[in-house]
């Protein structure tokens, strides 16, 4: 069967993050959609101090109408898990079931920053302040779980500044998570990523269906098929 996915990126990321697992998916005779969100990859010169969570959310909704989609598998990646979870809550009829890969996950009415550990959140506030609070820069691309020197200087080469807005303020979010729609929780393993370690906790609870995959945090470069193959699954 031919499903229609919608892949979101993460901070830092951009649309291009999914080139590997995009060809698998296309290949299998799937439509697949990439969306570089505003401020970020190829879309990095429009980055400002305006862009906050409903922008992002409306770059994927758009997506959605513009291209007429309906029954999507939508995935977010890491913070774009929360991002995915608020596109299906704006758009829940357009979407079959939600996917979040490693994804950072928050309470209703929290913040992004209110997802990670607090040393790692202090340490994004003070490097958004040297930008007059707009962005903060990105850390090595070998914070993401890659082991191959190849992918992280692809990587390193493509990363961009994340709009602070976007993680200090919380995103249209209602319980129950995901708009009604399944959900599925994708835990890479190999190794943990610590920023997204309490969302494991709030995927149990919310009863969704939980996964793991043996790969690092950017599981869509360093393992392409395996990824692929949950999605399809």
């Amino acid at each position: 069967m031919s499903d229609s996915f919608v892949l979101i990126h993460g901070a830092w990321h951009g649309g291009w993050c999914w080139r590997r697992v995009a060809r698998l998916l296309r290949e299998a005779g799937h439509e697949v959609f990439t969306p570089t969100l505003t401020g970020f990859g190829e879309r990095a010169h429009l980055l400002s101090a305006d862009i906050g969570p409903d922008t992002l959310v409306q770059d994927v909704v758009g997506v959605l109408e513009s291209e007429e989609l309906t029954d999507v598998v939508l995935v977010g990646h890491s913070f774009g898990a929360i991002v995915a979870l608020a596109v299906a809550e704006r758009a829940p009829e357009r979407v079959r079931r939600v996917v979040l890969l490693d994804g950072l996950v928050v309470e209703v009415g929290q913040t992004a920053f209110d997802g990670l550990p607090p040393e790692s959140a202090a340490a994004r506030r003070a490097a958004a302040e040297a930008t007059g609070d707009v962005a903060f820069p990105p850390p090595a691309g070998a914070a993401f779980g890659l082991a191959e020197p190849e992918d992280i200087a692809w990587v390193d080469r493509r990363l961009t500044p994340h709009p602070v807005r976007t993680y200090a303020e919380p995103f249209p979010l209602r319980a129950p998570l995901g708009g009604g729609r399944p959900v599925t929780y994708i835990a890479c393993t190999d190794p943990a990523y610590p920023a997204v370690h309490s969302a494991h906790a709030i995927a149990r609870r919310e009863g969704w269906e939980f996964r793991e995959l043996a790969a690092g945090h950017d599981a869509m470069i360093s393992a392409p098929g395996a990824t692929a193959d949950l999605l399809t699954s």
